[in-house]
């Protein structure tokens, strides 16, 4: 086997709490200099030599080419009557977005982003149609690097205003009624923040069409801190302004403004340590909440009576209450998870009644779209074998049609999805889903694809296997469970596995493994992990606690080094779900599982490939080189550990598909060679 370019350790040793921390491989992290441009360039040859010579690629590519093929769709919003949605259609790079005038109607182009650029790499990300549908706000970027641009877009002649504003990366935008101006996030002007806050202070600001954007009045931010995210809500009145403050990931304080009031903004909720999501619906604010319920209710409050006891709509389930929409004045369309599987229900807010919706098992409600003046709500359907479903449902007739779908050759029977309990290292008990080929018979030897993320509330539930379908076909299984930290169980599900608790999420996916050895679908030598971002530090401290359990490790845009992350792009958001080493007790936890501390010299660890991009401004592609760097120099398995850096593209949002498919074409061929797949 070839071996992996020689990289040179230059230790940096630091104390920290009293502890010695020897770091040899820092240099690592400034990736724009020379020598770490040349040393990825060499790390990237040495994995092409070795991935591109895998016998099998040419099918592999055409499978997952016929895959990508199928294309994408998303949840339809309506505005002014108007139908407005994205479709990827074949090879398209990037999805389209269309307006559909009415709903029977044919598709028109509004924004076609595969013209914008020779290697597709300008991508669509995120759009809003003013109130009565006749302009749009859309944002652009390019190289996966999410730094949008925004534009606006006359919907009937598709001619753009004048009106252009950089630096407004994950917008939030919301349109007055009369269409003339919108309340929007940005940052403020380059040049303008302190050296290491480059990816922070996103404010909110008013632009009114036709000025220059740089006289855009600050509406909300200044006095928060940098690293609080807003979201800005205008009433279908236009008097009043709902601003969503999230403190983290989990924590939003709400704040309304009355225009019709010199107050300024009034808090709602402030300071209490739950989660709060509102909106608008006529006089009233509905807020989803875990404020003392764990899985969420949702509440009513006056919105000229905020002081007022709130009222119970939605009482706390069994279930957990994902999210909400309001349709016709009087219905509230609730999606849920039971045992990390979608429900949805529809309750009458004058009578009580509730209405069930049929979804099929084992499946996953991925957007739920409704206007509360409309009679329709639109909801997007997936599973592990069925790629995504568009329905539309219509309250008072009760009805449920197919609005759209990807139509797609394979044959859902052929497949069998099962859901097993198993207990964690606590005796806690944890799902998991299974999935395999039908009548595959088990030995103990069936390659394995084990994956998880456990995190930010995240839940991971069914979704469309896609390009895994082909290894599922040549006799492996897939296996997802449902581990602490993510929010298939409601909040308490999710404290329970991040800060100190972290290692809970480790342990459950460790002996989710184990379920699957001890129940002979596999072992060792045939099961592989896989993971991206939270999910790849998941699976870099799984490969480090225990190497001997698995063969081959996909690791991608992965969290590693958790001393230092913080230090870099919008880490320091991240801070209250994992901690900050800059704090003593925290530093105890981080350091007790840190994958890239805990790589021990002389281990037989299996084969790795660690995947990232050049232009990922979420996570900093140095987690990776450091940590391909120390892998490389301890395991004594002769397995390879590769590292793989994508150019033009960034942590996924807005990947090209030409080059999804080459990566998925390099995980496959990966996995398919390390786990001794029959294709």
């Amino acid at each position: 086997m070839l071996s992996p370019p020689k990289t040179l350790p230059i230790e940096i040793i630091e104390n920290l709490h009293g502890h010695t921390i020897i770091d040899p491989y820092r240099w690592l992290e400034t990736g724009e200099t020379p020598a770490v441009q040349e040393w990825t360039a060499q790390q990237n040859a040495h994995c092409r030599a070795l991935l591109d010579a895998f016998p099998h690629r040419e099918y592999l590519r055409e499978q997952v080419t016929r895959c990508a093929q199928l294309g994408a769709i998303s949840t339809p919003s309506v505005y002014g009557g108007k139908y407005f949605w994205t479709k990827r259609s074949g090879l398209q790079n990037q999805a389209v977005l269309y307006v559909r005038e009415i709903l029977s109607g044919p598709d028109r182009v509004l924004v076609d982003p595969n013209t914008l650029s020779e290697h597709g790499t300008v991508t669509l990300d995120w759009w809003f149609p003013s109130p009565d549908g006749t302009k749009v706000a859309i944002g652009l970027s390019d190289n996966g690097s999410e730094l949008s641009t925004l534009s606006i877009l006359d919907v009937a002649t598709r001619h753009y205003l004048p009106d252009t504003i950089p630096d407004t990366r994950f917008a939030s935008l919301a349109w007055m009624p009369d269409g003339h101006g919108f309340y929007y996030t940005r940052y403020p002007g380059r040049g303008t923040r302190p050296t290491g806050q480059e990816h922070y202070h996103r404010w909110i600001y008013f632009h009114r069409l036709g000025t220059d954007f740089e006289t855009d009045p600050v509406i909300f931010g200044p006095s928060r801190k940098p690293e609080e995210y807003f979201h800005v809500q205008v009433s279908p009145s236009g008097r009043y302004v709902l601003v969503t403050a999230s403190r983290t990931f989990d924590y939003q304080d709400l704040y309304l403004l009355d225009l019709r009031s010199d107050s300024g903004f009034v808090p709602i909720v402030e300071n209490i340590n739950a989660s709060f999501f509102g909106e608008i619906v006529g006089d009233s604010l509905l807020i989803r909440t875990n404020w003392n319920a764990p899985r969420f209710c949702l509440m009513k409050v006056k919105l000229s009576e905020l002081k007022a006891p709130w009222s119970m709509v939605v009482r706390q389930s069994s279930s957990v209450l994902t999210s909400f929409a309001v349709t016709h004045g009087q219905f509230v369309v609730c999606s849920y998870l039971t045992r990390a599987q979608s429900e949805l229900r529809v309750f009458d807010l004058e009578s009580a009644f509730t209405i069930s919706v049929p979804v099929p098992k084992h499946s996953t409600i991925t957007t739920l779209s409704a206007k509360w003046d409309s009679a329709e709500v639109f909801f997007s359907l997936t599973s592990f074998a069925i790629p995504t479903t568009i329905y539309r449902f219509e309250i008072e007739k009760q009805s449920l049609d197919v609005f759209a779908q990807i139509e797609s050759m394979v044959d859902p029977a052929s497949y069998v999805v099962k859901q097993v309990n198993f207990p964690s290292l606590d005796q806690i008990p944890v799902t998991m889903f299974i999935v395999h080929r039908k009548h595959l018979k088990f030995n103990g030897m069936s390659p394995t694809i084990l994956t998880g993320y456990g995190g930010f509330n995240i839940s991971r539930t069914p979704e469309f296997l896609g390009s895994f379908l082909t290894l599922l076909d040549a006799g492996a299984v897939y296996a997802l469970p449902n581990i602490r930290g993510g929010g298939e169980y409601g909040e308490d599900w999710h404290k329970a596995g991040m800060l100190s608790r972290k290692q809970n999420g480790f342990d459950d996916f460790l002996c989710a493994a184990e379920y699957l050895i001890q129940h002979q679908y596999t072992c060792p030598e045939k099961l592989a992990i896989q993971g991206g971002s939270n999910g790849g530090l998941l699976v870099g401290a799984a490969l480090t606690q225990r190497p001997d359990l698995f063969r081959a490790v996909v690791c991608q845009v992965p969290l590693l080094d958790m001393l230092r992350y913080h230090h870099f792009l919008i880490a320091r958001t991240w801070i209250p779900e994992y901690g900050c080493a800059e704090d003593r007790d925290a530093f105890q936890w981080l350091m007790a599982y840190s994958p890239y501390h805990h790589v021990t010299p002389i281990t037989p660890y299996p084969a790795v490939l660690l995947m990232t991009a050049e232009s990922d401004t979420r996570v900093d592609p140095l987690h990776a080189r450091k940590m391909a760097a120390r892998l490389q120099a301890a395991t004594s398995s002769g397995y390879p550990i590769l590292l793989r850096v994508e150019s033009q593209a960034g942590h996924g949002v807005g990947k090209p598909t030409i080059k999804r498919i080459e990566e998925s074409v390099d995980v496959l061929s990966f996995l398919t060679a390390q786990l001794g797949i029959s294709l």
